[in-house]
């Protein structure tokens, strides 16, 4: 007589893996795409969804860093001449096709390679596009801890401060964290944090994976809190003949 034998009980298979903040954020920013790009400000479509701009001098790691936060490697277009992106190109996020934030990264400032011409247009666009931007929600300044802020990285930060006073979110993304020792970085922290008027500041280096969880959670909350879901636009229709006369003054 033949005795059959039960098969063995299959494996219990694991419990999927809880969600946790840091996940949460960075499968939102995944899902980043290109939406469109603009050489002037009157070309950007007006959109009804928070947008949060990247900006910074050339060669912050400004492009880096966006990849990075959205996991993918071209997102962000990083030119080999420095200075030479030359558009504001927006980013779509969203689960499901359903926008509910975009990204801004604006062209990076004061490279000194770049004609006099092209640097006053490009100052001026990205001047009228801070003061203007009526569902501008919150701006990320990019800088090298090396050099620190700069001039026109004060100037920009004056020329912010009046909406960071009514509620726009504003942060500082030390760049290339990797390329100081730790009491340099604690005093580059210390540094910006005295310059930020209130905003946030975080250390950042791609290679070591360094304040990319905790940017991407910022980043989200800044979006889905209670907070950005009433906010009103910050300027008024009527500011945009005003705007005009708004400038970044041109460093060589």
């Amino acid at each position: 007589m033949t005795t059959k034998h039960a098969r063995p009980a299959a494996p219990p298979r694991p419990a999927a893996a809880a969600a946790t903040p840091s996940s949460i954020a960075s499968g939102w920013l995944h899902t980043a795409r290109f939406l469109t790009s603009a050489p002037e400000l009157h070309f950007l479509p007006e959109i009804e969804v928070p947008e949060i701009a990247f900006v910074g001098r050339s060669n912050s790691g400004k492009s880096t860093c966006i990849n990075i936060l959205t996991q993918q490697k071209q997102l962000a277009f990083a030119s080999r001449k420095p200075g030479r992106t030359q558009h504001i190109n927006l980013f779509s996020l969203g689960k499901q096709g359903v926008t509910d934030a975009v990204l801004a990264d604006l062209p990076g400032y004061g490279y000194a390679a770049v004609p006099r011409q092209d640097k006053i247009r490009w100052q001026q666009v990205m001047a009228n596009y801070l003061v203007t931007r009526k569902n501008l929600s919150a701006i990320v300044l990019l800088c090298d801890p090396r050099r620190g802020l700069t001039d026109l990285d004060d100037i920009l930060l004056d020329l912010i401060r009046p909406r960071v006073e009514e509620g726009l979110k504003f942060l500082i993304v030390l760049t290339k964290a990797d390329k100081l020792n730790r009491s340099e970085s604690e005093k580059a922290l210390s540094i910006a944090k005295l310059q930020a008027g209130g905003g946030d500041v975080m250390l950042f280096s791609a290679p070591k994976r360094k304040g990319i969880d905790e940017v991407s959670q910022l980043l989200w909350q800044w979006v889905h809190s209670s907070d950005a879901a009433s906010a009103k636009p910050l300027v008024p229709e009527e500011a945009s003949e005003e705007s005009a006369a708004v400038s970044i003054p041109v460093s060589d």
